[in-house]
């Protein structure tokens, strides 16, 4: 569970309720202490929330976006963010998966898009093979 209040349209910031504080929930393991485990630099009181990642099971007949020019926004009480939806199969690297997609948000926050760059390369291609 995630506490999340709106401080200005667009911007939302999200912290654990009390009772959940530092804990996270490994099935098999139980509840662990992150700051016990990890120090107190594994934590923050509170983050600003820019991005939702829905991971769904992959399936076949669906079609999912390749390229990544397509963008999903999802409204949180009066604010919209970027949504992408990923599909996942048993085996995948989960962690590794959700950092590469936080990581690629930021640079196109940073004006760094490379799905429009290639999208750029590959018109260049056939104009130029059409000519």
């Amino acid at each position: 569970n995630v506490e999340i209040k709106e401080i200005n349209k667009n911007e939302l910031i999200g912290k654990a309720p009390k009772i959940i504080e530092h804990l996270l929930e490994i099935r098999g393991l139980g509840i662990i202490n992150v700051m016990t485990l990890f120090g107190a630099g594994s934590i923050l009181m509170e983050k600003r929330i820019k991005l939702n990642i829905n991971l769904e099971t992959w399936h076949k007949e669906k079609i999912y976006d390749r390229v990544g020019l397509n963008e999903e926004t999802l409204k949180i009480l009066d604010s919209k963010i970027t949504k992408k939806t990923i599909p996942v199969r048993p085996g995948r690297n989960l962690a590794v998966i959700i950092e590469v997609a936080a990581m690629n948000y930021r640079l196109n926050n940073m004006g760094i898009n490379t799905a429009e760059e290639f999208n750029n390369r590959l018109n260049a291609e056939i104009l130029k093979t059409a000519s």
